[in-house]
């Protein structure tokens, strides 16, 4: 217990003087670690030039931005947009917007232009924080956005720069803990979109309670490649801002920028998604395939003793033995690989940690702030997306025969509702107050979670048997040769409404540059029929379809699958 204590226990230095509630604000949080420490670097980017600010710099920054937002008129509860690229000037804005009292919207700098319009809209945002891509463009159909009354750039040379405008000393009126801190739309923006809204408590309380479970300092350097504005690399940022630790900004999602980024920057905390920890694990044991049978062998052998040791001893002899493949990846710096949003194969975890990556899996959701699950370093279990962490409580409803049923969740991260929504937020909260994921899996003794997948997607066979497509499609992460598959069922038998399996194929345009469609139709099924060998009778894939396109993703790149073509 010793590790669930030390998280937070430094606040009661600080309660009845820096704060009075149970948690502190975002805004207290921030106060805090500049006390403690002020000259710790804070926020660096190394493209096209390095760049750091420490604390002091960026709060001096971060406050200037609250008096300027208040000299704007903007005041405790008024909402304020924010959308851009991963970058300080995305973060300060964010802090920025907080100091003032306000509400902050971040919004996915990656949907169209009209749907950024609809969701600032519905938000009722007063300010706009906008980046070069997007800026002009706003300042120009200004009319169409609603009620905003400003635009500021995140690009220097583009209108308002964030670094140059300030305001006069004011006694701006700033939240309390069960206020409201922000309000974040989940993937799906065409109709209504749904705003969750999450309180500075439900913000605050997640950050530290998952602190509980990982060895964390200010010394850390965390990788910031996801698009910030989701809530799990949101809660990566503010967990940085809690340690008074160092954030990095990646700006692409290319495997070699990736790996330059690691380096130069020493990376200690690697945070990701299943399928950038695919590529980068396919990558590794490509380069070790093509040494030969001999060599893949004995590397293989190694990686189980090497796994094994960690599991019985909790040493970690893989970071001697496979030094020089995890330079070669530029993973020698990276203390811990966390991966979210999305499922994960068991076989992806147990590979890197046998390397001696300590690589574990967390689970969430926006409504929840997001973090509800994580593996311990010292008590990982490779199958699951973690423990529930403290103070919140997991139970599954109406479990079938296998314990598996929807995941139901309560305690201090579990959102306030949907903005504007109250028949949606009634439909996702039990009466006695537990939150239904929709996700559907499994407790064990130990109050570790397994996920089989989303309740909306399941499968049910003329024999009555439910079939996770997830589970099946995780059985595909490490295959090269294909890019994204998709699980479903089919309708066999109009007349008996048999349902059966197909999977939706995009084959990896890398991996079959100069091949004809006949040779890669033969490799995607022999790689199905070993799949399916794998798999129970009633849960293989009958019929495998290859698609031309590229199905749509969210940011964490999970596929929309209420948005398929096919």
């Amino acid at each position: 217990m010793k590790k669930e204590r030390e998280a937070y226990e430094y606040l009661g230095e600080y309660r009845g003087k820096d704060f009075a509630g149970e948690w502190p604000t975002l805004v207290e949080m921030l106060r805090i670690t500049v006390k403690r420490h002020p000259k710790r670097p804070c926020f660096t980017i190394y493209e096209p030039d390095r760049m750091s600010l420490n604390y002091e710099e960026a709060i001096a920054r971060i406050e200037a931005v609250g008096r300027w937002l208040y000299s704007k008129g903007v005041r405790k509860g008024d909402k304020v947009a924010l959308t851009g690229k991963n970058a300080p000037e995305w973060t300060v804005a964010y802090l920025g917007i907080l100091f003032a009292g306000a509400v902050i919207v971040p919004i996915d700098a990656q949907l169209h232009f009209d749907e950024c319009v609809n969701l600032i809209k519905v938000a009722g945002a007063k300010i706009l924080f906008a980046d070069e891509e997007k800026h002009d463009k706003f300042v120009a159909e200004r009319g169409r956005i609603g009620v905003i009354e400003e635009i500021v750039s995140l690009h220097k040379g583009l209108g308002a720069y964030l670094y140059d405008i300030d305001g006069t000393a004011a006694d701006i009126e700033l939240p309390t803990e069960h206020d409201l801190a922000a309000i974040l739309f989940t993937s799906g923006t065409t109709g209504k979109p749904k705003g969750v809204m999450l309180s500075h408590r439900n913000l605050v309380s997640d950050n530290y309670l998952a602190q509980c479970c990982i060895d964390l300092s200010e010394h850390d350097v965390f990788y910031a490649l996801l698009p910030i504005h989701h809530a799990y690399s949101m809660t990566v940022f503010l967990v940085v801002m809690a340690l008074g630790a160092e954030l990095v900004f990646g700006k692409r999602m290319v495997t070699q920028q990736i790996l330059k980024d690691l380096k130069q920057a020493q990376v200690t905390i690697f945070l990701g998604v299943p399928m950038l920890f695919n590529k980068l694990l396919a990558g590794i044991l490509r380069g070790i395939k093509q040494k030969g049978p001999i060599v893949y062998a004995v590397i293989s052998f190694l990686m189980g003793v090497s796994g094994l040791i960690k599991k019985v001893t909790g040493m970690n002899p893989g970071k001697k033995l496979f030094h020089a493949v995890l330079e070669k990846a530029s993973l020698t710096s990276v203390r811990i690989c966390i991966c979210g949003g999305g499922p994960l194969a068991a076989s992806v975890t147990r590979a890197y940690n046998q390397m001696g990556v300590n690589f574990i899996q967390g689970y969430g959701l926006t409504e929840t702030s997001p973090i509800i699950n994580l593996n311990p370093v010292e008590h990982y279990k490779e199958a699951s997306v973690g423990r529930v962490v403290r103070q919140v409580e997991e139970k599954v409803l109406n479990p079938d025969e296998r314990g598996v049923g929807e995941i139901a969740v309560r305690g201090p991260v579990v959102m306030q509702g949907y903005y504007n929504m109250p028949e949606e937020t009634a439909a996702i909260m039990t009466e006695d107050g537990w939150l239904k994921t929709g996700d559907l899996g499994y407790l064990d003794s130990e109050n570790y979670l397994y996920l089989t997948g989303r309740a909306k997607n399941v499968i049910v066979t003329a024999g009555g048997k439910n079939v996770y497509p997830e589970e099946i499609e995780n059985e595909f992460q490490l295959f090269e040769e294909i890019d994204q598959i998709l699980v479903r069922g089919y309708v066999f038998d109009k007349k008996t409404k048999d349902e059966r399996i197909e999977a939706l194929v995009y084959p990896s345009q890398d991996y079959w540059k100069d091949a004809d469609k006949a040779a890669i139709q033969k490799r995607i099924e022999e790689i199905v029929a070993e799949v399916n060998q794998r798999l129970l009778s009633y849960g293989r894939i009958e019929k495998t379809t290859l698609i031309a396109e590229r199905m749509e993703e969210t940011t964490t790149k999970k596929i929309k699958r209420d948005s398929l073509k096919y």
